[in-house]
């Protein structure tokens, strides 16, 4: 009986086992959790446009399934409490604070919470004393969202078992918390900033117990946090457990310890960008696992050390933009697994090792921009069988070995190639064999021309890149599926382009960039050019191509955003543009075009940069130009404009214009007070704008320029839109005064009102355009003294204010004391200057008859030169009248061309 009771005994306790270890599978979600869990999906909102991407977990969030089955959320198998939560990528947006206080944060026993990458904002960690109780958190991901404010330092108080904590591209910003420290449990650590506008910081104390006391860390990523404060000695305190140092643009300063380099367990570094930081590369004792090198853009110097040869498990090495010399050590034989080489920019020499075409991984080389010399053949780069870009340009004694057997190479996997400036003379044939999609030999030495023998070669190219060279012909355009083909600047003569196109149309949809300016091109554009319905660029300036211009060119809509056909020989009318809204660049000037400016060209609500000038256009001011949001530049100079320029040029006062030449036409009539108003970017501080002169276009830059005059002569500005302001009306008909609003654009570098009409005085309040470096005024009818205030125009380098009716003292100090006459000269009778002690009339058309006054009292002597003898009298007069001292106001009539002037200034002291 007693063994039957134990029995039973025993079966009952292994069912009350059984039951309890099989009851939370079934049913592990307590109320109140989930409960917490779907307030908290109530509070919170999706984004709907993130839905093609991502999937929003929350969305299997049900109160009728239990809560440890939804998605994202994991519970102890034993006590069913909720310890994980996985939110990441759910399209998540609102405010977690305003959720957080009544609902997800009352998961107390969370283990791990992430919520990277989603749209959350509001200063989430402002209050942690009311949203952090998670004493048992180890893991915290808020990474990628929108949030904003500073990090508390409650944060890190409380939360002093994290084992790792992700707070990179949170938008929270300033000084990193000191309490950081305390954090002793931390493998992993990541405060990266993705962007330009989150600053976070660290201070030198701050960093230097995070590198003492988190004695665990094995990843440390501070990517974008300024670091500028910290002692680089503190590096040394860090742990050697450390495996990720990552360090990308942190604003290191000073040099860095060669000894981090040889931490044990070391497998990832990265100082890149940080351009006052300096130092060496060890020259022994690597941490043998290293996988990734990247020390661009610093100050490393010295040479490259043999002991890159131990590195036998990277695989990447980035060395680009740094103070190296000497040669490449041959040692690259046993770094088996390298597949990323970059030593651009370093100021290396001597010739290529042979030991960098052994390795068979390589899938990017980049040894451009150094002074590498000898010679590559396809023996060499046949070996790198995994090669996908290759970079050796802009080494100018870099050669590159062809022969007519070269053709039997094969490259399997070779992409991208770039030779440009280096010493080749004729076309590689060893790539013609290839799935080459990117040849660039552009400043080369390449002469002769592109045979149809060549060009079918090609087949697989989308960019062709093969200016500054000496070609002069070309049969066909090359290949079948270019998208990019720059023939810039060569010496392609007669007509190309109705050759090639009436031969061969490529196909219509990759085409999106044709260069070919600066050649000695003629012939007519023909009509077919209009099927390149993708075209983004067409240069076509600096020949002598002639005929109208097609048409059809401004029914390309779609995709152009730069039209260059300057400095040619087209006649005609300009074509009208049907509605483009990425059209910004348009380069008609210097050429015979007649006619109206076409209205359509309206609808182009990009446009940025409009030139026609140097033609025969016939038409009044282009009254809708004001629709035009987005104009900065606008020339029309030297063409038949004619009549009053509209009350204003602009359709609100937010203009973006920054360079205004009208120069060189008939415009006539005065100019009215509210045509300066408007222009926002003249009358700002100078901006450097992003549109810097170029347009960039997948990793390539696309240079424009535009003339203007300026320090008397005419200089070609590559970078207009953003650093250089100007308004040039000179040569036309303009009349009436000078308005005072002038004075508003304090942005002008530039001002040129010369040869018009102008009356009235100079407005004072061009003593505000202190960025002004030239200054012309000359021959108009201007009256009246030169402003005193003009002193405070501290860059003016260019002044002419020659040829018009000014009078009067001119000012001194500053730029004034560099000027000469031949600023003033012609018209200005009354004009004078001082020079040291004597007060100096410019009196080259009036008097000829001169005398010297000078009174004396003890050891001082006043003097002033004297035109006639009235002038005399009244000197003498005034000295009478104050014997005993030289420093009086004197009053002197001076006569100038028939008028009396009363003139007053003080006497000088000189010795």
């Amino acid at each position: 009986m007693g063994s039957i009771c134990l029995v039973l005994v025993l079966m009952f306790h292994l069912s009350w086992s059984f039951s309890a270890a099989v009851r939370p599978s079934s049913h592990l979600c307590l109320p109140h959790q989930g409960a917490a869990l779907l307030q908290f999906k109530k509070s919170i909102s999706i984004d709907n446009s993130c839905r093609d991407r991502e999937y929003p977990k929350t969305e299997s969030w049900k109160r009728s399934i239990d809560c440890c089955s939804w998605e994202g959320i994991k519970c102890d198998k034993l006590t069913g409490h909720v310890i994980g939560v996985d939110l990441s990528r759910s399209c998540l947006t609102g405010s977690l604070y305003a959720s957080a206080n009544n609902s997800l944060f009352r998961l107390h026993t969370l283990r791990w919470l992430d919520l990277s990458f989603n749209g959350l904002n509001g200063s989430t960690l402002e209050n942690t004393s009311s949203l952090f109780h998670f004493h048992g958190l180890r893991r915290l991901n808020l990474a990628y969202n929108d949030f904003d404010g500073t990090i508390s330092s409650e944060l890190f108080s409380q939360l002093v078992s994290l084992t790792h904590l992700n707070l990179s591209a949170t938008g929270f910003f300033g000084l990193i918390p000191r309490q950081i420290s305390l954090l002793s449990s931390l493998v992993s650590l990541d405060l990266s900033v993705d962007n330009d506008t989150t600053f976070t910081t660290f201070d030198r104390q701050g960093f230097d117990m995070l590198a003492r006391n988190l004695t665990k860390l094995r990843y440390l990523v501070l990517d974008g946090v300024d670091m500028s404060d910290v002692a680089l000695t503190s590096f040394l305190n860090l742990t050697s457990s450390l495996q990720r140092l990552s360090l990308y643009r942190c604003q290191l300063d000073g040099e860095f310890p060669t000894q981090v380099f040889q931490l044990p367990n070391l497998k990832y570094i990265d100082l890149s960008e940080s351009e006052n930081l300096r130092g060496y590369l060890p020259k022994t004792n690597w941490g043998s696992g290293l996988e990734f090198l990247g020390v661009e853009y610093c100050g490393f110097r010295g040479l490259i050390p043999p002991s890159f040869g131990n590195l036998t498990r990277i695989v990447f090495i980035y060395l680009s933009e740094n103070l190296f010399e000497g040669q490449i050590p041959d040692v690259f034989g046993n770094l088996t697994k390298l597949t990323s080489l970059s030593c651009s920019s370093c100021n290396l020499s001597g010739p290529i090792p042979n030991s960098i075409f052994d390795l068979a991984s390589l899938t990017s080389l980049d040894l451009s921009s150094n002074n590498l010399s000898g010679g590559v053949d396809p023996d060499m780069l046949s070996k790198l069988t995994s090669l996908e870009d290759l970079d050796l340009s802009s080494n100018s004694l870099l050669s590159l070995s062809t022969s007519g057997s070269d053709v039997n190479y094969s490259f399997p996997r070779l992409e991208s190639v770039n030779f440009s400036s280096c010493s080749v003379r004729k076309f590689p044939s060893f790539f013609r064999t290839s799935k080459l999609e990117s040849l660039d030999l552009s400043y080369n030495m390449i002469s002769g021309g592109i045979s149809k023998w060549e060009a079918e070669g090609w087949e697989a190219l989308q960019e062709l890149y093969l200016s500054n060279n000496f070609l002069t012909s070309l049969e066909q355009f090359p290949g079948q599926s270019l998208s990019i083909l720059d023939l810039h600047s060569n010496l392609l003569e007669g007509p190309i382009l109705s050759t090639c196109l009436n031969l061969q149309t490529p196909i219509s949809e990759w085409w999106q960039r044709f260069l070919i300016s600066d050649n000695k091109l003629t012939g007519n554009v023909p009509s077919s050019i209009c099927n390149w319905t993708s075209l983004e660029i067409l240069d076509l300036s600096r020949n002598s191509l002639s005929g109208s211009i097609p048409e059809c060119l401004g029914n390309l809509s779609q995709n152009l955003i730069i039209m260059n056909l300057q400095m040619n020989n087209f006649s005609g009318k300009i074509p009208d543009f049907s509605a483009n809204d990425v059209l910004t660049n348009l380069f008609l000037n210097d050429n015979r075009l007649e006619g109206l400016v076409p209205p359509s060209l309206a609808n182009s609500t990009s446009l940025k940069i409009l030139n026609l000038g140097n033609n025969m256009v016939t038409d009044r001011f282009p009254h809708w130009l004001a629709s035009l949001p987005n104009l900065q530049v606008l020339i029309l100079r030297s063409n038949r404009f004619h009549g009053p320029l509209p009350h204003s040029i602009t359709s609100s006062n937010d203009s973006a214009l920054r360079m205004i030449d009208l120069s060189g036409n008939v415009f006539s009539g005065p100019l009215h007070t509210k045509l300066f108003q408007g222009l926002r970017a003249m009358r700002e501080k100078p901006l450097y704008l992003d549109d810097d002169g170029y347009y960039y276009y997948n990793g390539e830059y696309y240079y424009f320029s535009v003339n203007v005059t300026t320090k008397s002569s005419v200089i070609e500005l590559l970078k207009t839109t953003s650093i250089f302001v100007s308004v040039d009306l000179s040569n036309n008909q303009f009349s009436g005064q000078i308005p005072e609003e002038v004075g508003q654009l304090i942005s002008l570098q530039m001002l040129n009102f010369s040869y018009n009409n102008f009356s009235g005085p100079i407005p004072a309040s061009f003593g505000n355009l202190v960025a002004l470096e030239s200054l012309d005024l000359s021959s108009n009818k201007l009256e009246g003294r030169i402003p005193s205030q003009m002193t405070k125009l501290t860059f003016l380098a260019v002044l002419n204010l020659s040829e018009n009716k000014l009078f009067g003292p001119i000012p001194h100090g500053n730029q004034f004391g560099t000027f000469g006459n031949d600023s003033y000269r012609g018209g200005n009778d009354g004009v004078w200057k001082w020079s040291g002690a004597r007060a100096e009339p410019w009196l080259h058309r009036v008097h000829n008859r001169k005398a010297m006054v000078a009174c004396k009292n003890g050891r001082e002597r006043l003097a002033i030169q004297i035109h006639s003898p009235d002038q005399k009298k009244e000197i003498k007069k005034n000295l009478a009248m104050s014997p005993s001292s030289c420093l009086v106001a004197l009053k002197l009539q001076m006569e100038f061309d028939g008028k009396i002037q009363l003139v007053r200034f003080p006497w000088k002291r000189f010795e």
